[in-house]
């Protein structure tokens, strides 16, 4: 079969996409609280053959920017947060084919609450639930769960990594054939079939018997964006999807190489993803257009606050050209591979505020590439980076909602699938079909 690329719709139960400054976009839907603005998105998406729709999230607003909320509530920058199972599981009942991801974090939750709550979502979506697997970032998501302070890089890898073992373990705790619902014989389930887990490890103690069956596809795909060193270790070990973000094709496809060959070195394999910002119109001129409009609604405070956040670094501690020291550098404890990319896009050792506002892209369209033109010329763009092998299929980013995704189904994905780099269908009812991923077997230790 012809290679195709996958697609998935990177969305956010809040009031803007994962660019801030969407919300001002005069064309943005203000009802980003109801049940109709996430059903209409997902029904869109369904309609333009989407893999999968995955929710990010964060467990706090941004307010490590002069340890305050103020500017993040007045300017809107991701301002107001629902909780994005109750708002993922929305989506996937009125959905019969689209996949439904949805974030959760490793450190300030316990791998049995996990577990059922992504097994639970499987059930009731027909094997459609994805899991995509976050250590978190900054001080302010420990507040909110009432730490002090948030645990160091790879010390929340260390914890992920024995969470993972828990959470499979669980989700293996049922044989595909445990449930017989034999009415005459009286027999619910075969007891020989249904495991106790009883782990007992460095981090988490868990017993079981878990308490929900597996699914049509087994358990949840599993998706994990880790960049830093220690992230991509994660990643390669756990990850079946991995999102990334990548600022051009050719950083992409040395990457790209790098992942797939650490992924063979341990026998496994999955899909490479980078975000991307379409901006697309019936001609060039008009796309163009419509980005300069898109442009110019992102506000310096937006990076400020955003990288604030990120890094887990108050942003407004320091005047804009005051180089970082090589020390506070290594205290950043948050997202580590955007600073190692500042650090190397720059130059400098010791980059300044302004390099990372400027460099990052962060709050900005700039943070990721964007593809701006006619469908034609959009599809060229995609097609290029899918057939030089910088990816497997991309994560849609929205500079506004629902416009992107409308505006990308109706005049993008019918060119890609002419061109046949893109599927006209899905290929099964569970997302591990439609992704070409086997269903995880139950292993018995």
């Amino acid at each position: 079969m012809t290679r195709q690329m996958k697609l998935i719709g990177f969305l956010q139960a809040q009031n803007c996409s994962n660019y801030p400054a969407s919300w001002r976009h005069p064309s943005s839907k203000p009802n980003w609280f109801s049940r109709e603005y996430y059903e209409e998105i997902g029904r869109t998406l369904e309609r333009g053959k989407f893999h999968l729709a995955f929710f990010d999230d964060r467990l706090a607003i941004p307010d490590r920017y002069g340890d305050d909320f103020a500017e993040t509530i007045r300017h809107g920058i991701r301002a107001a947060k629902l909780d994005p199972v109750a708002v993922a599981l929305t989506m996937g009942l009125a959905t019969t084919r689209l996949g439904i991801g949805v974030t959760y974090s490793t450190t300030y939750y316990e791998p049995f609450h996990v577990a059922r709550v992504f097994a639970t979502i499987d059930l009731l979506l027909n094997g459609r639930a994805a899991w995509n697997v976050v250590t978190s970032l900054n001080d302010s998501e420990a507040a909110n769960f009432g730490a002090s302070e948030h645990l160091g890089h790879d010390l929340r890898y260390d914890r992920a990594d024995e969470f993972m073992e828990v959470v499979l373990g669980h989700w293996n705790s049922w044989e595909d054939d445990a449930i017989r619902f034999d009415r005459d014989n009286g027999l619910f389930a075969d007891p020989d079939k249904v495991h106790r887990l009883d782990h007992q490890g460095h981090f988490f103690k868990s017993r079981g018997p878990f308490t929900v069956p597996r699914s049509a596809q087994g358990h949840p795909v599993i998706i994990q964006a880790g960049q830093s060193g220690r992230g991509k270790a994660f990643a390669t070990q756990w990850g079946e999807l991995i999102f990334v973000v990548y600022p051009n094709l050719q950083v992409a496809k040395k990457q790209y190489g790098e992942f797939k060959r650490a992924f063979a070195e341990k026998g496994r394999d999955a899909c490479i993803a980078p975000a991307v910002y379409p901006v697309v119109a019936e001609t060039q001129s008009e796309a163009e257009d419509k980005f300069a409009v898109i442009d110019a609604l992102a506000k310096p405070i937006d990076a400020l606050v955003l990288l604030s956040e990120v890094l887990n670094f108050d942003f407004a501690s320091k005047p804009p050209d005051e180089p970082f020291t090589s020390e506070e550098l290594q205290a950043i404890s948050g997202m580590q591979a955007l600073r190692d990319r500042v650090v190397q896009v720059s130059g400098k050792t010791n980059p300044t505020v302004r390099d990372f506002v400027e460099l990052s892209g962060r709050g900005t369209v700039r943070e990721m590439p964007t593809f701006v033109g006619s469908p034609k010329m959009v599809a060229d763009q995609f097609e290029q980076w899918f057939t030089e092998r910088g990816c497997d299929g991309f994560v849609i980013a929205a500079t506004h909602v629902p416009g992107t995704y409308e505006d990308f189904v109706r005049l993008v994905v019918p060119e890609l699938q002419r061109r046949e780099l893109f599927h006209r269908d899905y290929e099964g009812e569970t997302l591990r079909e439609n992704f070409g991923l086997p269903r995880p077997l139950v292993r018995r230790h």
